[in-house]
């Protein structure tokens, strides 16, 4: 009876994901191939002029069943003004994340994105020192954020405008990227440091 349930409710799922696969293609300004993976409804948002990209095999997740921590919003992808684009290499897994570009946001091939991060090449507003009062008025200019292949983000983190987080690195769960961060690292922290190298961890691990 087990199988039974599995198989109707793995049908049911694999339709679910195609209807949603089929919605999303619609969205003019948006590619996406038939292998991408959509559990849950996502939120996307493509202005006139503006492009996403998704890569095969790329897996985006809205939906908390199976998944390993709470996740507390859908992923949202939103490219915000005429020229923009969002680029997500495959294979990535993006879960329960709002991703948006005023300019550019590239993730790149086999990252994993945990549930409730943001990554925004814009801040909204300028600063706005001159005149404050005015502040909420500006909107701020973008500033293109890579994160290249094989990165790890944990959940809850921020990649904030103007960042590049190199190949094969780790953001610890609660960070906040202000900077660019070198490859094969672990980065942890407000603001995001690197706490170890590749290198010291392969020699950790022969001693």
């Amino acid at each position: 009876m087990n199988k039974i349930f599995k198989h109707i409710k793995d049908t049911v799922e694999r339709n679910h994901s195609r209807w949603l696969r089929f919605w999303i293609s619609r969205i003019p300004g948006i590619y996406l191939p038939g292998s991408v993976q959509i559990r849950g409804r996502p939120i996307v948002e493509v202005c006139r002029g503006a492009e996403i990209h998704i890569g095969e095999n790329v897996i985006i997740n809205s939906s908390n069943r199976g998944y390993h921590v709470n996740m507390h919003s859908p992923v949202k992808l939103y490219a915000d003004r005429k020229g923009a684009i969002i680029k997500i290499g495959e294979q990535t897994q993006i879960n329960g994340t709002c991703i948006h570009a005023y300019e550019s946001v590239d993730i790149g091939k086999n990252c994993m994105i945990a549930a409730n991060c943001q990554i925004m090449d814009c801040s909204g507003h300028e600063l706005s020192f001159d005149r404050v009062e005015n502040r909420i008025n500006t909107t701020s200019g973008g500033f293109p954020v890579t994160i290249e292949d094989n990165v790890w983000i944990g959940a809850n983190c921020i990649v904030l405008p103007g960042v590049r987080i190199g190949h094969g690195s780790v953001i610890g769960a609660g960070s906040v990227v202000t900077k660019d961060i070198p490859p094969m690292v672990v980065a942890a922290g407000n603001p995001a440091h690197t706490v170890k190298t590749a290198e010291s961890s392969t020699m950790r691990h022969r001693s």
